[in-house]
């Protein structure tokens, strides 16, 4: 079924399927860079976008676990210098959530994307210039009222980090996760490095007839709300520390995992009837593509990373998860 469904809709990239803990479905497909034909491998590395939004929310519950950070303070608490409106009426809770009620940092619309380009991401900032410019937006909405999922509140949150930790993201991300978990083959995307083995994303939209390359941008400037790359092999270990209890207290994962407005936990959403019921987490910047989801009362996880936008990836992974349940 999976590799009937890779033909028929165009899949590029790779699959891992793991049942009660042995990975029982691991194989790639397609090409990995265009120019040259090179092959996509179980090994390859992928943009993961916004899957760094669980990481980036699993760092700030260690935090809440050591005492650290209050879901309930407000930014300013923690970001003293910060302009924006929210400061003193936006808390930690409804940053995770995505209902801080600010304006949205990212304004373009696919439609436009090829035409104008991706907003301020076509020039390099650090995190707390992006902070300080982009993320300091007038409210529009009560905060904790209504659901719009914003990259500027993890990248509000990630600048939390560094202050409390007085390192960078990529410092904190390294130290308090990849490392321990022997994820030698994630991190931090940058413009000024050259990742062994990374996935060119290619991107279509309805004006062309062909697949292109990700017009430039400076994707570090996604930071802690979309930056990393990894491998199918690196995440199924950040799933099953983070389902395992190893970096986060069973009490504390469950309300990382507890559905608010739009089914939205804290960085994933929360969807399906008991048989059914997973975690889903989607990641995407035009062509870099990858969805993750874990069936929680059945142990089944499904990573998909792609480096095209050709497939509808959570329909894939629903699929196969239906397969097997």
């Amino acid at each position: 079924m999976v590799d009937e469904y890779a033909v028929k809709n165009q899949f590029n990239g790779t699959v891992l399927v793991q049942n009660n803990h042995k990975i029982i479905y691991h194989k790639s497909f397609g090409v990995a860079e265009r120019s040259f034909n090179s092959k996509v491998t179980n090994e390859t590395k992928y943009q993961v976008c916004s899957i760094t939004k669980t990481f980036t929310a699993v760092l700030i519950l260690q935090l809440v676990e050591k005492g650290k950070i209050n879901l309930n303070s407000k930014i300013r608490d923690y970001l003293t210098d910060y302009k924006g409106r929210g400061g003193d009426k936006v808390n930690i809770r409804q940053l995770l959530n995505h209902t801080s009620g600010m304006k949205n940092t990212d304004t373009v619309k696919d439609a436009n994307f090829l035409k104008h380009g991706i907003g301020f991401y076509h020039f390099p900032y650090p995190l707390k210039d992006i902070v300080n410019k982009f993320c300091s937006n007038d409210l529009i909405n009560e905060p904790g009222t209504k659901f719009d999922y914003n990259n500027g509140e993890y990248m509000i949150l990630g600048r939390i980090l560094e202050v409390i930790y007085e390192k960078s993201f990529e410092e904190i991300l390294n130290k308090e996760i990849l490392v321990p978990l022997g994820m030698h083959n994630s991190g931090l995307l940058s413009h000024y490095k050259l990742i062994k083995g990374l996935a060119t994303p290619y991107y279509k939209d309805k004006s062309l007839d062909h697949l292109i390359p990700n017009i430039p941008i400076y994707v570090e400037d996604f930071s802690a709300a979309g930056a990393m790359y990894s491998t199918t092999s690196d995440l199924i270990k950040f799933n099953n520390a983070l389902f395992d209890f190893k970096l986060l207290k069973k009490e504390t994962l469950d309300e990382l995992l507890t559905p608010g407005l739009d089914d939205y936990g804290y960085s994933v959403w929360i969807r399906g009837a008991e048989k059914y019921k997973r975690m889903e987490r989607y990641g995407r910047i035009a062509g870099a593509n990858a969805v993750w989801f874990h069936y929680l009362n059945k142990d089944l996880s499904i990573i998909i990373l792609s480096n095209t936008n050709l497939t509808d990836l959570g329909d894939y992974a629903f699929r196969i998860g239906k397969t097997i349940l």
